[in-house]
């Protein structure tokens, strides 16, 4: 196992915490806006993996083996990148190897933190901020600290951040503990299609209403803004004739997509002004949405309050008030999607996860029942 970093350039990122801080020309505490500029996302990450018997990763990246019981895995609800890790850690039925430290909605300049957990601390870590565990890996680590991240619990240090990774690892290096009944969310056969559909999405759609909330001139803003409704334009399109993404399963592709879509109404189309029209007034992509949210493993983990908590609170170069608006309703969320009709099988031939581990449920009140 090496610990030695394949992180690349510093700079700092956009939403992991500490954005722009301290940075000339940005604000203080929630500062992501820079004036004049279009918002460019930092994706240097800590590309370390955890694989089968510690193997490097293709490209070199220093690997960590994979341990049931080792690792922690931390994800804010409120965090799009993470919330696809705690989708996938649950359709795969990784919750006994790989246990879950979830901070709270919102952050200051320095790091998330365990605010909602007893005593202010994670319960397993015994850490106040997610920071620690980058600084004790990497003292004064410069970048952003980020979650998703994956810590070696022995020794209280950061893995890696490296979001997209993590969920590919999580299917491809700990197959030996997946759940019986596990689906395949990164079938070999479909891998070129779908690595060509998620840089399209990752791009135009995950990143792209970043681009939009974050830009600092009207000129970036309308850019970003067309690229994104040609985008979701050409997923409408896509979706109208077939149930999931790629293949006729659930697979990376979807979860990638879906926890943008679940943000969408109750933030981006206000906050960061991607209102030509609501999901919920695209009758494919909203109906494709709703069929995902009533599979178990994606509105079960879906945490609204958090999610507005987070975005209205922490951008405050954007909403300076920090009001956190009661809309929208969600029980819209839980009418019928009728996609049943264009075939499919979710889990293909799998079986559901069952039901949400105990002390990871979202609030009640929180979802959309």
């Amino acid at each position: 196992m090496s610990q030695t970093s394949t992180s690349k350039s510093l700079s700092s990122t956009d939403e992991g915490a500490a954005a722009h801080t301290g940075d000339q020309g940005f604000s203080t505490l929630g500062a992501y806006v820079t004036g004049g500029a279009e918002f460019t996302r930092d994706t240097n990450y800590i590309e370390d993996r955890i694989t089968k018997e510690g193997a490097p990763g293709s490209n070199g990246e220093p690997g960590w083996p994979v341990e049931p019981g080792r690792y922690r895995l931390i994800a804010a609800r409120a965090c799009p990148w993470a919330n696809r890790t705690v989708i996938v850690r649950r359709l795969l039925g990784l919750e006994d190897v790989i246990s879950l430290g979830q901070p709270g909605p919102t952050h200051d300049a320095r790091s998330w933190t365990f605010d909602l957990d007893p005593g202010g601390k994670d319960p397993v870590l015994g850490i106040e901020r997610i920071q620690d565990a980058y600084f004790r890996r990497f003292p004064g680590y410069p970048r952003g600290i980020t979650v998703p991240a994956v810590v070696d619990v022995p020794t209280g240090q950061v893995v890696t951040n490296d979001f997209p990774q993590i969920t590919l690892d999580f299917s491809t290096e700990w197959t030996a503990y997946h759940r019986p009944g596990a689906p395949d969310l990164y079938p070999g056969h479909l891998r070129d299609e779908i690595d060509a559909v998620n840089k399209r999405v990752f791009t135009e759609v995950n990143n792209g209403v970043y681009r939009c909330g974050f830009a600092g001139s009207q000129e970036a803003y309308d850019a970003a803004y067309d690229r994104l409704w040609t985008a979701l334009d050409w997923l409408e399109e896509r979706l109208a004739g077939q149930r999931y993404l790629v293949g006729d399963t659930i697979t990376e592709a979807d979860v990638r997509l879906f926890t943008t879509l679940a943000r969408f109404d109750a933030v981006y189309h206000g906050h960061f002004k991607c209102n030509r029209q609501k999901l919920s007034e695209m009758p494919v992509l909203w109906a494709y949405a709703r069929d995902l949210f009533q599979t178990p493993g994606f509105g079960d983990t879906t945490d609204f309050v958090q999610i507005k908590q987070h975005y209205y609170i922490v951008h405050e170069d954007i909403n300076p008030t920090g009001i956190v608006p009661r809309g929208p309703g969600l029980g819209n969320w839980l009418t019928e999607h009728g996609r049943e009709v264009l075939g499919g099988r979710p889990f293909g031939d799998g079986t559901p996860p069952g039901p949400v581990r105990a002390g990871e449920e979202v609030t009640r009140g929180h979802g959309a029942a």
